[in-house]
């Protein structure tokens, strides 16, 4: 009796194996017959069914351009744009005038320029051309103090890293050269370069706003400017005046950041203090502006003429045949013929264009943590 349980036992632990080997290998089966089945040790087992999952993350978009913004470049670029748009909403009148006179249109006199304007096309005239003036004035101030700002570091890296290594040196004969940085102002190259690039980028916006400043006749609207413009010259008709423009900028805008970053450090020392209240920059920034637009006024004369001189018939070939056209017509004075309307307006601007930069900068770059 017992070996026929343990036949039985053994029967069933036997049908045991075969139906799990029938289980682990569904692709040898047909019916109950197995055939070709083959065991092999755990270790070596191949799965025939792997779980693959493709998984796609969407980026975190908000975060990226929170991240954007929060760099000390896109800082920097925001609080130009800012501070130029301010400032052009209060002195606009300004602008006007001094355009003006500049370009010999009207009165000669500041007074007799503004009693003009109004007869003629009422308060709304002082903010002529302001449209064209906010759209050139946010691109141009943006990318100018972007600009400064970035050329000044990288030129100032550059020195620190000389100093730090030995200066290249060429040997001519007996005479030695060294090729050193240390005379090289960061500043002045940095105000050079933002003058240059913000001109190349800007100077469309320039024409178009001196055209509708000066003949409001001819260019009633902005949509006119563009197609009366494009269809006398061209593309190259926005870029009238390009080469002039670049002159008269370079010796500015260098005398300029120069000024006002000397001025600020001179004064920082002798107060012992470590940055300006806003009415320090102020101060500063107009004495700045005023420096550059004394030193560089005869060529905004030039300037000026050779932009809006195709306008009244009269166009000089270049900037020294306009220079000589006005010392003939006017004298030594005439290049500085508006000086004190283009002082009126610059030395308020440049001051509160410093105190809105310097205001906007703490916010968007020295409080997003950028010393």
């Amino acid at each position: 009796m017992s070996q026929k349980s343990s036949s039985h036992s053994q029967a069933r632990q036997f049908s045991t194996k075969l139906s799990s080997l029938k289980k682990k290998s569904s692709a040898g089966v047909f019916g109950d017959v197995l055939y070709g089945t083959m065991m092999l040790p755990k270790e070596l087992e191949i799965e025939k069914e792997s779980n693959f999952e493709l998984r796609f993350q969407v980026p975190d978009v908000g975060r990226v351009i929170n991240d954007f913004l929060r760099t000390r470049e896109v800082g920097e670029f925001l609080s130009g744009a800012l501070a130029g748009a301010m400032t052009k909403a209060i002195l606009a009148p300004l602008e006007t005038i001094r355009t003006r006179m500049v370009v010999g249109v009207g009165s000669k006199h500041i007074g007799g320029s503004f009693v003009e304007v109004i007869e003629q096309h009422g308060w709304q005239g002082l903010w002529a051309g302001n449209a064209i003036n906010m759209l050139r004035i946010i691109p141009t101030q943006a990318i100018e103090l972007g600009t400064f700002e970035c050329v000044k570091r990288t030129m100032t890296s550059a020195q620190e890293k000389w100093n730090h290594a030995e200066c290249p040196r060429m040997q001519i004969g007996h005479v030695s050269l060294n090729f050193s940085l240390s005379w090289i102002s960061p500043v002045a190259v940095a105000g050079a370069a933002a003058g240059i690039v913000s001109t190349l980028a800007c100077h469309p916006l320039e024409v178009l706003k001196d055209r509708l400043t000066v003949s409001r006749e001819a260019y009633p609207c902005l949509s006119i400017a563009i197609s009366k413009i494009y269809r006398d010259g061209g593309i190259g008709s926005f870029y009238a005046g390009i080469a002039p423009t670049l002159i008269g900028m370079l010796p500015y805008s260098t005398c300029y950041y120069f000024m006002y970053d000397k001025l600020k450090k001179s004064y920082c020392e002798a107060k012992n203090k470590k940055s300006l209240n806003r009415p320090e920059m102020l101060l500063l920034g107009a004495l700045s502006g005023f420096t550059a637009s004394t030193i560089s006024f005869p060529l905004e004369v030039a300037r000026k003429r050779l932009m809006v001189g195709a306008l009244q018939g009269k166009c000089p070939p270049h900037m020294a045949a306009a220079l000589s056209e006005v010392i003939r017509e006017e004298g030594l004075r005439g290049l500085y013929r508006g000086w004190g309307a283009s002082c009126l307006k610059v030395m308020p601007s440049s001051g509160i264009t410093w105190m809105f930069y310097e205001a906007w900068k703490d916010i968007l770059v020295v409080g997003n943590g950028h010393l």
